[in-house]
């Protein structure tokens, strides 16, 4: 697990086996608790479905019969859409001003931790075939903003397009950062103690957070050597990994 959407998108696929009571997840190390009945071996295939790389470590028998669940938990999964989605109308707007298109691939990073938060919101309480409805309605939405991104970068490569405004990413990636950083820090905050009180590095192995820097990196290329070319490369890198993020969230749809 390398961000909390990816906890997410785990509750939702093992949200198909009856026999789980409950999931405890470490983030920080990796590692995640299953507290089931039966089906090990249908927990763990499905796990590996997700293709996360993860596998089991052990198996054993436990006699806690019962679980502390955090009640705010749906306030805060709302908080941190809130957060993701207006960054996304943030990057967007500015992205598509500036002429950035590492802006404009980060809204869409954020726009995709937006599904995945409100895939779990919208769908609480409902049937798993609802829940794949919405899944692949948002992957197939996500594919076709990333495939439109791609062919933006391919245009502007290959004609001479204005300089994105530095200032601009630099500026505009600095507060997605702290935003990120606070996503992070809200959901940290609906786990256990334990897990509430993990250090603040854990933010930096984020992919949103890397992804921050490297707009914020692109922008200072772009004002040195006077190109759109490392805002183009980012935003193509940017790209991609919005379309991983896609197809793992039609994979649920299955």
């Amino acid at each position: 697990m390398d961000c909390p959407s990816e906890e997410n998108l785990i509750r939702m696929k093992l949200d198909e086996i009856p026999d789980i009571a409950s999931l405890n997840f470490d983030i920080p190390n990796r590692i995640l608790t299953v507290f089931h009945k039966e089906n090990a071996d249908q927990i763990e295939k499905s796990i590996l479905e997700l293709n996360l790389g993860g596998k089991k470590i052990s198996t054993e028998p436990t006699d806690q019969t019962h679980f502390n669940e955090n009640s705010n938990q749906r306030k805060l999964l709302w908080t941190v859409l809130g957060i993701n989605f207006a960054f996304f109308l943030i990057e967007m707007t500015t992205g598509i001003i500036s002429k950035s298109m590492g802006l404009v691939a980060d809204s869409l990073d954020m726009l995709a931790d937006s599904f995945v938060y409100g895939i779990s919101l919208f769908a609480v309480g409902g049937t798993i075939t609802k829940k794949k409805q919405i899944a692949k309605l948002a992957g197939y939405f996500q594919v076709a903003l990333a495939v439109i991104g791609f062919i933006e970068v391919l245009r502007r490569f290959f004609s001479e397009e204005k300089l994105p405004d530095f200032s601009t990413m630099i500026i505009v990636s600095i507060f997605a950062l702290i935003a990120n950083g606070i996503c992070l820090y809200i959901l940290q905050k609906s786990k256990s103690k334990e897990e509430a009180h993990m250090k603040a590095s854990m933010i930096f192995t984020s992919n949103d957070v890397i992804i921050n820097f490297g707009v914020i990196t692109a922008g200072i290329l772009v004002n040195w050597l006077h190109s759109n070319k490392p805002d183009l490369i980012v935003g193509t890198i940017v790209f991609i990994l919005v379309i991983q993020g896609a197809l793992r969230i039609l994979r649920l749809s299955k």
